[in-house]
């Protein structure tokens, strides 16, 4: 929605498109396209998470069973189930085994700002590219802008460490501690041993781009500041 009111605050007189890449070569357009571009590998290395857990399982007429649990985003895990080793359920022992922890509401909160800001992205481009003269001609622009930055860069803060919060959490629910506490391993006869989980490499990667987007905003509020009435006033004060 940041995008579209600055779109919004085009004026209907001074609304002529006139193509200019040149805003691109400069810090405040190239940097928008680093953003842009960065938004995209943050949501795609969470949103397209895909993963798994195994156990092997040894109980009454089983041996080394493997029973999985597939987990994705946006990480439900309380809602993810084990299989169990076999129709039978271990003689009656086995009961349903769930993973522990919602992390939801962070990982959403992560890939919703990245997409919010893919689309804010898009919008400032065209703005820079097709509208530069009305850009600077009218306070409220550079203003509007300072302050979606200015936001979004403390968006990307908070929801950036949050996920990497989350993101910790997640690996222990899906790692080897997470045997000790499953009461069906527990049973006489039966033993579980932790075999594998899918590599979070992916999930690591967007953490990074978390942390790049967070330098790029931080760093992009000085040269959109550069361009409001706020920095020309302090000059002429000075």
């Amino acid at each position: 929605w940041c995008g579209f009111l600055l779109v919004a605050l085009v004026s209907p007189r001074m609304a002529g498109l006139r193509v200019d890449f040149g805003l691109l070569l400069e810090p405040l357009g190239f940097i928008k396209v680093l953003e842009w571009i960065f938004s995209i590998f943050a949501f795609a290395t969470c949103g397209g998470f895909q993963g798994e857990t195994t156990l092997l399982v040894s109980c009454k007429g089983v041996v080394n069973e493997t029973v999985t649990a597939g987990f994705a985003y946006p990480f439900r895990l309380n809602t993810v189930v084990f299989s169990a080793p076999d129709p039978k359920r271990c003689g009656g022992t086995w009961t349903d085994v769930y993973l522990v922890g919602n992390f939801s509401s962070s990982a959403q909160f992560f890939v919703s700002l990245a997409v919010l800001v893919f689309l804010y992205c898009i919008a400032a481009l065209v703005v820079y590219v097709g509208y530069k003269h009305v850009y600077q001609q009218n306070s409220k622009f550079p203003l509007t802008d300072l302050a979606i930055t200015v936001i979004t860069a403390f968006l990307w803060l908070v929801s950036t460490f949050a996920w990497a919060k989350a993101l910790a959490d997640i690996k222990m629910s899906t790692g080897a501690s997470i045997i000790p506490g499953i009461e069906s391993c527990k049973a006489p006869g039966t033993t579980c041993r932790f075999a594998s989980v899918t590599s979070m490499g992916t999930l690591n990667v967007s953490v990074v781009f978390g942390l790049l987007n967070i330098v790029l905003w931080g760093g992009n509020v000085w040269f959109v500041y550069k361009d409001t009435n706020l920095h020309n006033q302090s000059n002429r004060i000075s």
